[in-house]
């Protein structure tokens, strides 16, 4: 099977997550990248967007979800938004990263932390 690639990268939005009392009271910015696994031939020679995956309408899953109800996890985060991806549309596979710039973790040096899951239809 010859699988495309729709990837949408670097998206940033501010949430309520963590694990701790004050990031679910003060919150943070998340930045997320997906990636969608789909054959998009008919796409490419039809010229028509009812042949693909529109964009707007995969950022606002995510923005959504990242916006959308405290989780304790950016596991948690990451398998929602794959979750509702794989269920929302007629892909064979999603790649879900969350990072999280600002850790409170004390005296650290730390460009960001992330999580990064794969899930099949």
């Amino acid at each position: 099977m010859n699988l495309d690639k729709i990837q949408l990268r670097g998206m940033s939005f501010y949430g309520f997550h963590g694990a701790t009392k004050s990031e679910k009271e003060i919150g943070q910015r998340f930045i997320a990248d997906i990636e969608i696994e789909l054959n998009l031939r008919q796409a490419g020679t039809s010229d028509n967007l009812e042949d693909t995956v529109n964009y707007s309408e995969l950022y606002n899953l995510v923005e959504n979800i990242i916006k959308g109800p405290s989780r304790n996890l950016l596991e948690n985060v990451a398998e929602t938004i794959a979750t509702a991806i794989l269920t929302q549309f007629e892909i064979h596979s999603v790649r879900v990263k969350i990072k999280k710039p600002e850790v409170p973790i004390k005296n650290s040096v730390l460009k960001y932390a992330s999580v990064e899951i794969y899930r099949l239809k």
